[in-house]
C-alpha cells in the first residue's frame, strides 16, 4: 500500500516576511507610544489636581495670617484702672477695661447716640479688646493715667469685610455686618485707622469661639506632646523588635505567625486603634481621656508595624558579608549586631520611622474615639494635660459655620502639610546622607 506524500511546505518569499516584521513592529511601536502617552497623562491630571488642591488651601488659608486692627483713642483712666491709687495688683487686674475700649469708640464717633447703635459701634472691635489692655497695663503700670492712640483686634465680621469676603450688594439681614458698621469702618479706613498686621494670635493662641481670637498654639502643643510619647515608645520598641526578628529569633511557625500579624496590623484601619486605646488606656487602665499620654500610646500601636516592617528591611539591606567578617574576627552574634550591622541600618529604620511619625502626625480618626476632640482653650503644659491636635483642630473649625473658620482651618491645614512635607524631607535627607550603596 503507498503511503501518501507529504506535500513541502510552502515557501514565504522574504519580501513577505519582511513586510509581517515591519507590521508587527510597528504595531508594538504604537502601542508603546500610547503606553507612554496614558502615562504622562495620567502624571499631568494628578499634578493638576495635586496643584488645583494646593492653590484652593493656599488661596483660603493665605488671608488667615494677617489680622485687622483699629486704632482707637484710649485714656488709661486712674478712676476706673486704679480708683483706690495704691497700685494694687488685684485691683489693676480686674479693672473694667471694657469700658476704656467703649470711651475710645464713642471718641472716634462722637454722633453716635442710641443703645442699639452703641452696641453696633462696640461690635467693630473683638470682645479680645479689653483683656488687651489689660495686659498692657499688667505689664507697664506707669500707663495709668495716661492717653494713647492703641491698634485694637477688629471683630471677625470687619476682618472678613476688610478682606473682601463679603459682599455689599447683599440685603442688610443677609450681612454679618450692619450698614452702618459699613459706613463707620469705611471712615476708617478714609482716616487710616484700619490695617491689616501679621497675625501673631494663629500661632500664640488656643482654640476660641470667636475666630478672631482662636489660635493653633494649643493643638500644635498636643501634637508634639503626643508625638514625643509616640516616638519614645515605637522607636526602641521597633528597633528592637526588628533586630530580634530579622537577627535571632529562630525559624518556625510562631516567627512566622507573628511576621504574618504584624504585616496585617499595617494595613488595619487606623480607627480600630483607637477603639483599642479606648477600651484598654481609659477604660481598663482609667488613664485621662483627652491627654497626649493616651494619644501617644494609642500612635505607638498604630506606627509600630510600619517601624518593625522598615527595620527589617534596613537590617537585610546590610551585605552578608559584614556579618561574616565580623563573626570570624571573632565577635559574637550580639557584637556582630549592636557594632556592625545596627548602625549600618540605621539610616534605615530612622526613615521609616519619620515616615511613620508623619502619618501618626496626620491621623484623627483614633484621637477621636479617645475624647481629643474636645474644646480645649488652654495651651497643654504637659502629657496629662487635655489638649487636641492639630488634624482634630482641623477637624473642628471646619465644622463651624463663621466664614473666617474657614481661613482658620486652611491655615491650619498649610501648616500641617508644611509640618508633614519636612518630616518627609527629613527622611530622604537622612537617607540620602547616611545611607551606603554595596
Amino acid at each position: 500500500m503507498n503511503k501518501p506524500t507529504a506535500s513541502p511546505p510552502t515557501k514565504i518569499p522574504s519580501r513577505d516576511i519582511k513586510t509581517i516584521v515591519n507590521a508587527g513592529l510597528a504595531r508594538r511601536h504604537a502601542a508603546e507610544r500610547r503606553f507612554r502617552w496614558y502615562g504622562l497623562i495620567a502624571i499631568t491630571l494628578g499634578l493638576t489636581f495635586v496643584v488645583l488642591m494646593f492653590a484652593n488651601i493656599i488661596g483660603k488659608g493665605y488671608p488667615a495670617f494677617w489680622q485687622t486692627y483699629i486704632q482707637v483713642p484710649v485714656t488709661f483712666d486712674a478712676a476706673v484702672i486704679d480708683p483706690q491709687g495704691n497700685r494694687d495688683p488685684q485691683a489693676i487686674e480686674t479693672a473694667d477695661y471694657a469700658a476704656l475700649v467703649r470711651a475710645g469708640m464713642r471718641q472716634l464717633f462722637p454722633n453716635v447716640q442710641g443703645r442699639l447703635e452703641l452696641r453696633a459701634l462696640y461690635g467693630l472691635v473683638s470682645s479680645d479688646a479689653a483683656h488687651e489692655l489689660q495686659d498692657r497695663v499688667l505689664q507697664n503700670p506707669a500707663l495709668i493715667g495716661a492717653s494713647q492712640e492703641v491698634w485694637l483686634l477688629a471683630s471677625a465680621s470687619v476682618d472678613t469685610l476688610v478682606k473682601g469676603n463679603i459682599d455689599r450688594a447683599l440685603d442688610e439681614s443677609e450681612r454679618p455686618i450692619k450698614d452702618n458698621q459699613l459706613e463707620w469702618v469705611d471712615k476708617l479706613q478714609a482716616a487710616g485707622k484700619i490695617e491689616k498686621q501679621f497675625n501673631t494670635i494663629l500661632f500664640t493662641s488656643g482654640d476660641s469661639r470667636e475666630p478672631e481670637q482662636a489660635g493653633i498654639r494649643g493643638a500644635l502643643m498636643g501634637s508634639f506632646f503626643t508625638l514625643l510619647v509616640t516616638f519614645l515608645l515605637s522607636f526602641p520598641i521597633g528597633v528592637a523588635t526588628a533586630v530580634y526578628l530579622e537577627e535571632f529569633a529562630p525559624k518556625n511557625r510562631w516567627t512566622d505567625l507573628i511576621e504574618v500579624n504584624i504585616n496585617n496590623l499595617a494595613a488595619v484601619p487606623s480607627i480600630v486603634f483607637g477603639l483599642l486605646g479606648l477600651a484598654v488606656f481609659i477604660n481598663f487602665f482609667g488613664l485621662p481621656r483627652s491627654a497626649p499620654l493616651v494619644g501617644g500610646l494609642v500612635l505607638s500601636l498604630m506606627t509600630l508595624p510600619v517601624i518593625i516592617i522598615a527595620g527589617r528591611a534596613a537590617l537585610t539591606s546590610v551585605p552578608p558579608s559584614i556579618r561574616e567578617a565580623a563573626l570570624g574576627m571573632g565577635a559574637s552574634k550580639l557584637q556582630m549586631v549592636g557594632h556592625h550591622v545596627l548602625p549600618l541600618a540605621m539610616p534605615g529604620m530612622l526613615t521609616g520611622s519619620i515616615i511613620g511619625m508623619a502619618r501618626a502626625l496626620g491621623e484623627s480618626a483614633p484621637l477621636l474615639m479617645i475624647g481629643m476632640v474636645a474644646f480645649i482653650v488652654d495651651v497643654p503644659k504637659g502629657f496629662m494635660d487635655p489638649s487636641t491636635v492639630l488634624p482634630v483642630q482641623i477637624y473642628l473649625w471646619s465644622d463651624l459655620p463663621e466664614r473666617a473658620f474657614v481661613e482658620r482651618t486652611s491655615a491650619a491645614i498649610m501648616v500641617l502639610l508644611a509640618f508633614m512635607i519636612l518630616m518627609n524631607g527629613l527622611a530622604i535627607l537622612l537617607r540620602k546622607r547616611f545611607e551606603r550603596r554595596w
